[in-house]
């Protein structure tokens, strides 16, 4: 009986000293966890703001901030080609990406990189808008509800601020909408309400963009054409418009501000209307969601390029209603591939912060349909290097690429088993990062790294801006997730 009463005290023992140490590996794994979540987001964010310094004092010359569409950290080369204005942007998208980790450090306890380096990133993301005056220029345009002047951005820049070839295709809707994009991400870190103007004037043009003519059923045909001098309409001057229409959203939702808007009424007159501020921006960020889903969600999940087949032809038509002329709806019969991951990782911020607002399911089943759907298509495990994803970077890709990881970020707080899909980006970064890196350069492909001939080793200026805008998004995705 003493024996069995001595081992039934020694089994007891040890249970409670493996509670205790239980209860000390969730105490101390916890704690670990956050603490490498902090060091990884700091190792993450200082990787960025070396990229990006480097690259500033690379690619760009002059105290005009004239940008090189390459450089090459070899041989000290920079292209005499310049970078369009999508391009230039991308620099303005790492700065906001490193000033909100800053931001988001400092809110964490940890405000060393912000001390160091928030001030003059302000200041630099100042220097970039003021300069992006290089590929503004002004005309006037007639649309689907009016004739009106623009000042807007073209695709090439101008030999001086302001004087840049804006008219018919030679500027876009999509390169306006990456710019209000940081526009109001630069809004929301500084405060500085020239941003947010500017950014509100923008959605008013390519609002205007939107072929509000009626059916015949009275509905809007709908859809964001890719810019006012073409008629096919585009997965890219679509979906990056749809995150920052919510933003706007919530900056006035506990406000009465009242917009003035046109539109087409029921018997061609085109007519002036005002509703808030919040309900509009509200409203055409689920249209311009519905209009991409509708018409270019694929079977396999993912989203193709544009809609096409122009009928009769693809040349931009007018019609005139009352004595004035204005731009005629253009069938289009043809959804056009390939897929792109920017597309869709666009659709995943968009349905992300559609889903925050709203709190409609529906959101929330595309969001997570999506996730799974595009990481299956675009993300080839094994393909290059064992235990990383591959995924294309031919043309633009690396920095479409970019857009479909900030997706994967923005779906997260929603659906954690995107992590994977997060991961895989962070691995591939420190894998290059970690071989390849080079003067402060990461090569185009992270995980094969830099060409044996010297002279082949160019890496596009927006491309560089893409890996430090990855790393900066995702010090920022350590400490909040």
């Amino acid at each position: 009986m003493r024996k069995i009463l001595f081992t039934v005290f020694c089994f007891l023992l040890v249970l409670c000293a493996c509670g205790e140490n239980s209860d000390d590996i969730q105490k101390g794994g916890g704690n670990g966890e956050e603490n490498n979540s902090q060091n990884v987001s700091k190792q993450n964010l200082s990787r960025a703001i070396q990229i990006i310094d480097n690259a500033i004092n690379s690619y760009f010359t002059g105290d005009g901030m004239t940008m090189a569409r390459y450089y090459n950290p070899y041989t000290g080369v920079r292209s005499q080609e310049k970078g369009s204005v999508w391009m230039y942007t991308s620099s303005i998208e790492a700065v906001n990406a490193v000033l909100h980790a800053l931001k988001t450090q400092k809110e964490h306890g940890d405000a060393e990189l912000y001390n160091q380096h928030f001030e003059r990133y302000t200041q630099l993301l100042n220097q970039l808008y003021e300069n992006a005056a290089y590929y503004k220029g002004t005309y006037t345009l007639t649309s689907y509800t009016q004739t009106r002047q623009w000042s807007v951005y073209g695709v090439d820049r101008g030999g001086s601020k302001g004087t840049a070839l804006v008219e018919g295709i030679h500027n876009v809707y999509d390169d306006q909408e990456w710019l209000i994009r940081e526009l109001l991400e630069a809004y929301k870190i500084t405060n500085n309400i020239i941003y947010l103007n500017e950014a509100e004037y923008l959605t008013d043009y390519v609002l205007d963009g939107w072929d509000c003519v009626l059916d015949e059923s009275g509905k809007e045909y709908g859809g964001i054409t890719w810019g006012p001098g073409y008629v096919t309409k585009h997965s890219c001057s679509n979906g990056p418009i749809v995150s920052p229409l919510v933003w706007l959203y919530e900056l006035y939702k506990d406000k009465d501000d009242q917009i003035t808007y046109r539109y087409i009424d029921a018997d061609k007159s085109r007519k002036t209307g005002s509703m808030k501020k919040s309900d509009y921006y509200l409203k055409y960020a689920q249209a311009v969601y519905d209009w991409q889903k509708k018409s270019l969600l694929r079977s396999d999940g993912v989203y193709d390029d544009m809609m096409g087949g122009c009928d009769p032809n693809c040349n931009v038509a007018y019609e005139t209603i009352n004595n004035v002329t204005y731009r005629k709806h253009v069938n289009l019969r043809d959804r056009v591939g390939p897929a792109i991951s920017y597309n869709s990782g666009t659709m995943l911020s968009g349905g992300a912060d559609l889903y925050r607002v709203t709190n409609n399911n529906t959101y929330l089943n595309d969001i997570k349909n999506l996730t799974n759907a595009s990481f299956r298509y675009f993300a080839k495990k094994d393909a290059t290097v064992i235990g990383y994803y591959t995924y294309d970077i031919t043309g633009f890709r690396n920095w479409f690429n970019g857009v479909l990881m900030r997706g994967y970020v923005d779906v997260y707080p929603f659906y954690k088993n995107d992590s994977v899909c997060v991961s895989s980006f962070q691995k591939n970064l420190d894998y290059g990062y970690e071989k390849f890196l080079y003067k402060g350069f990461l090569p185009t492909n992270l995980l094969l790294g830099w060409s044996l001939d010297n002279n082949n080793n160019s890496v596009e200026g927006m491309f560089t801006f893409a890996f430090a805008a990855e790393y900066a998004v995702l010090a920022r995705y350590e400490l909040e997730k």
